[in-house]
């Protein structure tokens, strides 16, 4: 973070109009013509007040503020929700974008005193809007009104996390509802209770959905829901929570990772075979998080052989996270690794910093319980 966060404050950031980039170029680190999506301003700002809090000293609060003034002005919607405005004078809703709204609001109530409380409210707003109007009958949440299929696992995982966040900041019971509601969601339909891996696509009544979309697994998204589990099971003393956690731990290690390349790959089918080769920086993120949570589980069981290998992998993960990183400017980084081991020449996307960070805030936190360490921000 000490080089990522003042070079996006500068080449990825607008302190004038407090508009982010989408992209910036590798070795000129000049934002791209890429269209903004609505997801990523509110990344952006939980990055640089994650980053503050670990130390960055720039100016994460006005950061905040100015992107969050002109994010409303861009996205925000009559009703609280976030959309892009289409040419037909549409706003488009992606319950994705509604997510990391949410989750940046989080980030801003218990960061910047002076934006508490319309953060609070705004949350609030849009909270109470998905969960009337958005919410399915069988838990979690459908992807428009009227209903657009497929659901997906994907944007309901990431309002899985922004309702944890805000469990942690709030008493309103809403948020622990909103959590359970997912949290059980996946327990019951989204993970596959014989091969312990967790599919994406689904139709109306929460069933794998028709054809190939119905059998496709994220190894990356394995982690990711291993980490939130873990979370959520620790806090509401769910051991089944727990359990699930440790499974798609095991099914992301043992047939999501690559054996030539050691790197998490795209996608696998529901038969553990790959289908998609191509690895990305966010899937390696997510599995140094997945393995750090293992880390912690497996030591507070007094597993020390699952401690181990959990460190171990946890080690594997930042190293090959190391390799995306290895780009000129430093603060940059390449997305997408090729099957046959070469990076793909692309942008670096701003959305991948929100994983960077949460990665590194995760180092952090664990590395603090065990030893004491100063903070990791390197």
């Amino acid at each position: 973070m000490r080089d990522a966060l003042p070079l996006w404050a500068e080449a990825g950031y607008d302190a004038k109009t407090g508009s982010f980039a989408e992209s910036l170029a590798l070795g000129t680190a000049l934002p791209s013509s890429a269209l903004v999506r609505p997801r990523v301003p509110p990344r952006q700002i939980y990055s640089f007040l994650e980053g503050a809090r670990l130390g960055w000293p720039g100016d994460a609060a006005l950061i905040a503020a100015r992107g969050l003034g002109a994010f409303h002005g861009c996205f925000l919607h009559d009703d609280g929700s976030l959309r892009r405005r289409a040419e037909d004078g549409s706003r488009p809703f992606d319950l994705y974008d509604q997510a990391f709204a949410l989750l940046a609001y989080a980030s801003i109530a218990g960061s910047v005193a002076g934006l508490r409380e319309i953060a609070v409210e705004e949350a609030r707003r849009l909270r109470d809007l998905l969960m009337e109007t958005f919410g399915h009958p069988g838990g979690g949440f459908e992807e428009d009104v009227p209903r657009r299929l497929p659901l997906r696992a994907n944007p309901n995982m990431h309002l899985f996390e922004a309702a944890l966040a805000w469990t942690e900041l709030s008493s309103d019971p809403r948020w622990q509802e909103m959590a359970c509601s997912i949290g059980d969601l996946a327990l019951q339909r989204f993970i596959d209770p014989d091969r312990g891996v967790l599919r994406e696509y689904f139709d109306e009544n929460w069933r794998p959905a028709d054809g190939e979309a119905g059998r496709s697994v994220d190894p990356g998204h394995l982690f990711e829901w291993c980490w939130l589990l873990t979370r959520w099971g620790r806090r509401a003393g769910r051991k089944d929570a727990l359990a699930a956690a440790a499974r798609l731990y095991a099914a992301g290690t043992r047939h999501g990772i690559c054996p030539d390349r050691g790197v998490v790959m795209l996608e696998i089918g529901d038969d553990l075979h790959p289908r998609q080769m191509v690895a990305r920086l966010w899937s390696q993120t997510e599995w140094l998080k997945a393995s750090l949570a293992m880390m912690e589980t497996a030591r507070n069981n007094g597993d020390a052989a699952e401690e181990s290998l959990a460190i171990s992998s946890a080690l594997a993960a930042a190293s090959v996270i190391e390799r995306y990183l290895d780009v000129t400017p430093r603060g940059l980084w390449r997305d997408r690794l090729a099957a046959d081991g070469s990076f793909i020449d692309e942008a670096a996307p701003a959305s991948s910093l929100y994983h960077i960070v949460c990665a590194i805030v995760e180092l952090d936190r664990v590395c603090r319980q065990q030893d004491g360490h100063a903070h990791l921000v390197s």
